[in-house]
């Protein structure tokens, strides 16, 4: 039997089953008497105090394990339970409706995990699962409810669950753990980047595995496919410990590659960045080989908080990784949110189509102080390394020139206070929806360069909700009308003396590198794991052969004839990437 899941983890895992449960905890909304709020909010403190230690202990763990980056995860989770917002809210509960400390754990939690998982950014979308984390533990030590963890495995296994907490998977013991199966998550949830790290096969998204094996099953998993084979036969299981084998040499060469540039055998240099999500992501993308960031996403510095960012405090979080860098380029995405992405510290009225609505520039637009405190900060920022600006959500010209109008009346009072910036900095537009990438020939002459968003681009494309997984067959960022688009950006930007880079999934995806080297893509970035395949791919070919490809794919109809052609070329020029 043959499920089919999202790729997480790159790698082949084959092995037994062991099926990870948890505890179910039911919160009874139990009314309290005045008398005992001062119980329950006692029972609160302790549970705070508890969850603070089991979390630095994790932490630490983590530090020692998988280094600083992932360590953070756990930084975040601390700060959540010290956030005084959260807090406040809970005790509120208590105090002012007389319930009981669990029930008011799990309402606000659940308030606030809700309005995360609503996001469409894929990377805050799965910032739902620290809160969903934290909140469990907060409810476990207040109930005193049992629970057991993945540190107990003592042989090697595939774990199978409906999903694994950054807890769960920082706990492990990686000597036992085979893989990961679970019914939920996506390529940027915890359990992706932590299998990443890890190095660990990964499969995700598989809708009710859990109640279609049982401990003890066989499973293979393929990471590169995002296919799982129950109890295979003899013949798939050799068919897939030769392909564990070849990619077990392929990873050993991958290491050799990241001080090196990504240069193609004929000489054509492709510069390979990393997206970040926060200051200490970038950490990751200069271990991995990258060359700068090509993707800051500042939503960070205003989601989970009732009041808007300093000035000051954005200015330290692009001055680190300004500094971080180390002279690099780093473009930072001005504030992408709005809309679908609610957040506590605006006030954002609902919308019925919230994705092409009330949003990221056209919100900055309308809100000129927002927009102005992060535009000083950016600039004031600029003076710490490489960075560029980049402006989100552009579907016209003309907000691009009242953008950079709005940037120059920054940079006018920045000089008028004396203040250093870098008046030579370049400004960009991400190309996410259709109309900006029709007419990239006509904005070209307004900025100095694009960085084509896929994710959003497909999606619009082709009026398909990416989201939605009853529709994920029709997205398809390989279908003819996407590489057309994405040719004439790049094609125009070209035309004016601009370069053109890409920060969607697609960038980080080895196979479409065969056709983006060859279409002119000056630039590919993407989370950290994927750069060291990115650049095998590029050093692998000669630029010449990219041009060709890229020429016979464009003539193609359908993206299933695309993704069978670049799969066939890449074997005939005889490269492992392990598609």
């Amino acid at each position: 039997m043959m499920l089919e899941g999202i790729a997480g983890s790159k790698g082949i895992a084959i092995g037994k089953v062991f099926i990870y449960e948890k505890v179910t905890m039911t919160v009874s909304n139990n009314i309290i008497a005045e008398e005992q709020t001062s119980l329950e909010l006692e029972k609160l403190k302790k549970a705070i105090a508890i969850s603070k230690q089991q979390i630095s202990s994790i932490k630490e763990k983590t530090l020692i394990e998988f280094g600083e980056d992932k360590a953070q995860i756990f930084e975040a989770h601390l700060m959540i339970l010290e956030d005084p917002v959260v807090i406040k809210e809970i005790k509120g509960l208590i105090i002012n409706s007389k319930i009981n400390a669990a029930f008011a754990v799990n309402t606000v939690i659940n308030n606030y995990y809700g309005q995360f998982a609503e996001l469409d950014d894929d990377y805050l979308k799965e910032r739902a699962a620290d809160i969903k984390d934290v909140g469990s533990r907060l409810l476990r030590n207040i109930t005193g409810c049992e629970y057991k963890t993945l540190a107990d495995l003592k042989e090697e296994v595939i774990i199978v669950a409906h999903d694994l907490t950054p807890s769960d998977t920082a706990q492990l013991d990686k000597r036992y753990v085979l893989g990961f199966a679970t019914e939920i998550g996506g390529k940027t949830s915890h359990t992706a980047i932590l299998a990443n790290t890890l190095e660990i096969c990964a499969v995700l998204g598989l809708e009710n595995i859990t109640k279609k094996l049982k401990n003890g099953d066989y499973l293979i998993l393929d990471g590169f496919e995002g296919k799982v084979i129950i109890n295979p036969n003899d013949e798939q299981i050799k068919k897939y410990s030769q392909k564990k084998k070849e990619y077990e040499v392929l990873k050993k060469g991958l290491l050799k590659l990241v001080n090196l540039p990504a240069v193609t055998t004929d000489g054509k240099c492709i510069k390979i960045a990393g997206n970040i999500g926060n200051p200490n992501d970038i950490k990751a993308v200069i271990e991995n080989g990258g060359e700068g960031v090509g993707l800051f996403r500042t939503e960070f510095l205003y989601i989970n908080r009732d009041e808007l960012p300093s000035e000051e405090e954005q200015l330290q979080a692009y001055k680190k990784v300004a500094e971080a860098a180390g002279g690099k380029p780093v473009i930072i995405r001005t504030l992408d949110i709005g809309g679908d992405k609610q957040v506590d510290c605006l006030i954002i009225q609902e919308e019925q189509n919230p994705f092409l609505g009330y949003r990221a520039i056209r919100l900055c637009l309308d809100q000129r102080d927002i927009f102005k405190a992060q535009l000083r900060a950016i600039l004031r920022a600029s003076i710490y390394g490489q960075i560029l600006i980049m402006f989100p959500m552009i579907a016209d010209i003309m907000e691009i020139r009242v953008a950079k109008d709005v940037l120059k009346e920054v940079k006018v009072e920045l000089s008028q206070r004396g203040v250093k910036y870098d008046r030579n900095i370049k400004v960009g537009i991400m190309i996410e929806i259709p109309s900006a990438a029709i007419t990239a020939d006509i904005i070209a002459h307004e900025v100095d360069f694009f960085s084509i968003g896929t994710n959003d681009l497909c999606q619009y494309t082709l009026a398909v909700d990416r989201t939605n997984e009853k529709l994920s067959y029709l997205y398809q960022p390989f279908h003819p009308s996407m590489i057309r688009l994405i040719k004439h950006v790049i094609d125009s930007s070209h035309k004016e003396g601009k370069f053109t880079g890409m920060c969607g999934e697609m960038a980080g995806d080895p196979l479409a590198a065969l056709l983006l080297v060859g279409m002119g893509i000056d630039e590919l970035s993407m989370n950290s794991s994927s750069i060291p395949h990115v650049k095998n791919i590029v050093r692998s070919i000669s630029y010449e052969q990219a041009v060709e490809i890229a020429s016979k794919a464009l003539k193609l109809s359908t993206s299933d004839e695309i993704i069978n052609f670049l799969k066939e070329s890449a074997d005939k020029l005889n490269i492992n990437n392990m598609f």
